[in-house]
């Protein structure tokens, strides 16, 4: 397991628990105590944990999600027309009776608009989506529960990241922060990194929703592969540039 994964697993258990001891982590991610206690050391220097003795605690002896430096309404007021396009293409990539994934970024929420009259079965963690849905008569929608993000609406955590798994998927949209020129498709939030993975696990067909202005963007944190998706919705000019030895289809918007 590389160490930004170990270090995501470690940053989410503790965000949901409050505490976990080493022993704990030892098991949960299969390495011994010393690379615990080195993960540990590393993500309490960053300041993202509270070292304790036998492990560590969140920053603020609390079960919180991160500090979100920016909104959910001032990043979706951001590339309003580029984040539009790019929702009205995606949504028509749905047909009629399909169950679909929508994650909580504000790319994936310019969809909902033009799902409004449809005849699907939306699944979703975001609540500025749920609330954009729960008038629309021809939706069922599953809202996923869990931990609470409230400046970015949306919930995360172990429960929601189980209730995604529970639930079979025609098709997920997945928005991002960045993909990488090696094609690493990337966030900055490491409570949705999990969610994210749930819902692309959970789908027959996956689809990532990116501006121009994300490649490359930025985000410390590897989602997945861009070859994962069945295709990338943007609005680059130019169509975005993948390594050679990965396929991916580019609708344009």
């Amino acid at each position: 397991m590389l160490t930004e994964d170990r270090h995501l697993r470690i940053l989410t258990a503790v965000r949901e628990r409050g505490f976990v001891t080493v022993a704990d982590l030892c098991a949960a991610l299969d390495v011994s105590e010393a690379t615990v206690r080195r993960d540990l050391d590393a993500l309490s220097k960053a300041g993202q944990l509270r070292r304790l003795r036998g492990g560590a605690g969140d920053i603020k002896g609390t079960i919180q999600p991160e500090r979100d430096l920016r909104s959910f309404t001032e990043v979706a007021a951001s590339a309003t027309g580029a984040k539009g396009a790019i929702g009205r293409r995606a949504a028509e990539l749905i047909d009629d009776g399909d169950v679909v994934g929508l994650d909580s970024g504000t790319t994936v929420a310019a969809m909902a608009p033009h799902l409004v009259d449809r005849s699907l079965t939306v699944v979703t963690a975001s609540l500025a989506v749920a609330q954009m849905l729960e008038t629309a008569s021809s939706i069922d929608l599953i809202v996923v529960g869990g931990l609470l993000r409230p400046n970015y609406r949306c919930m995360v955590g172990t429960w929601a990241e189980t209730m995604i798994r529970q639930i079979r998927m025609d098709k997920v949209f997945i928005g991002t922060s960045g993909v990488d020129p090696d094609g690493a498709v990337l966030d900055s939030t490491p409570s949705e990194v999990p969610i994210k993975r749930a819902l692309l696990d959970s789908s027959v067909r996956r689809y990532l929703l990116a501006d121009a202005e994300k490649f490359p963007g930025s985000g410390f944190l590897k989602v997945c592969p861009v070859d994962v998706f069945d295709a990338v919705v943007t609005d680059a000019a130019g169509e975005p540039r993948f390594p050679d030895d990965m396929e991916v289809e580019v609708v344009v918007a």
